[in-house]
């Protein structure tokens, strides 16, 4: 399975952004898929997952900012972030694998696939 994150960029302190995460190969639709973002000399941290077919679960620093969906069709997750302030700025990750158990959704080790990061900057 291969992922393709994009859609990082420059935003500014209250604006919004939307990253896409195209996966090739393997059973998209069986997968569990999440989020995660690491800032400079910090560990990953979980923004997100879709656990097998219920709804999306988020970590506490964007709750209330982020959205998680997922088009089986177009074998892509997105991930939509409003309101985002410059402690948002991480590289974010999308992960993906199968036999995730909902207790692990937010631990990096419990995800085989990883795409490539895409850079998130938010400005002040």
């Amino acid at each position: 399975v291969q992922l393709q994150a994009s859609g990082g960029g420059l935003v500014q302190t209250g604006g919004s952004l939307r990253l896409s995460c195209t996966a090739s190969g393997g059973s998209f639709s069986t997968y569990s898929m999440a989020w995660f973002r690491q800032a400079p000399g910090k560990d990953h941290e979980f923004v997100g997952a879709m656990w097998r077919r219920s709804a999306p679960r988020y970590g506490d620093a964007v709750k209330g900012r982020a959205t998680i969906s997922k088009d089986n069709a177009k074998t892509t997750v997105y991930l939509e972030m409003s309101a985002l302030k410059p402690e948002d700025t991480a590289v974010y990750y999308c992960a993906a694998s199968s036999g995730v158990i909902l207790s692990s959704i937010t631990r990096p080790d419990a995800y085989y696939y990883w795409g490539q990061g895409t850079q998130v900057t938010v400005s002040s």
